[in-house]
């Protein structure tokens, strides 16, 4: 590994609790999971910035997306605010999808149910590709940083926020 691929990285990625609340136990799960999943894999860097590595907090501000990042000492380097407005749709269509695939769980076939997780495979890497553009010029990331980044935005979404 070289030098700037291990300071172009996440070492720790919290959530806002106080913006974004506490979920049920399986949604907490999943977080944690998202998480250790970020953490162990990702490519994380800011355009102009060799800070790295960096933590990066996740919230809420006035229903926008707050990307806060620090350095690997917690000093902050820089805050991005999104709008979650154009990930509406896809969230919409996301969730739809997957209380479909929980309840087809328990009883439609195999082929059912793997034809509803391609669709939410779909929509998750749909969410993925979006966050990743409106990202550009602000957090340089691969495809699947942006992908587990997602999953952590789906997590605003169990507050009702998006």
């Amino acid at each position: 590994m070289t030098v700037g691929a291990r300071r172009n990285r996440l070492i720790a990625v919290t959530l806002d609790e106080a913006s974004i609340g506490r979920g049920t136990a399986d949604q907490e799960h999943e977080r944690a999971i998202a998480i250790y999943d970020l953490i162990e894999d990702n490519s994380f860097a800011l355009p102009g910035q060799d800070r790295g590595p960096y933590q990066l907090r996740i919230g809420l501000i006035d229903a926008k997306l707050a990307l806060n990042i620090s350095d690997q000492a917690g000093e902050r380097v820089i805050a991005h605010i999104l709008s979650l407005t154009p990930f509406r749709r896809i969230l919409k269509d996301y969730f739809l999808i997957c209380e479909s695939y929980f309840a087809a769980i328990r009883t439609a076939s195999p082929a059912q149910i793997e034809a509803i997780d391609m669709g939410r495979r779909g929509l998750h890497n749909e969410g993925a590709q979006l966050l990743a553009e409106r990202l550009r010029g602000k957090v340089e990331c691969d495809f699947d940083t942006a992908r587990r980044l997602f999953t952590l935005v789906t997590a605003l979404h169990w507050k009702g926020d998006a």
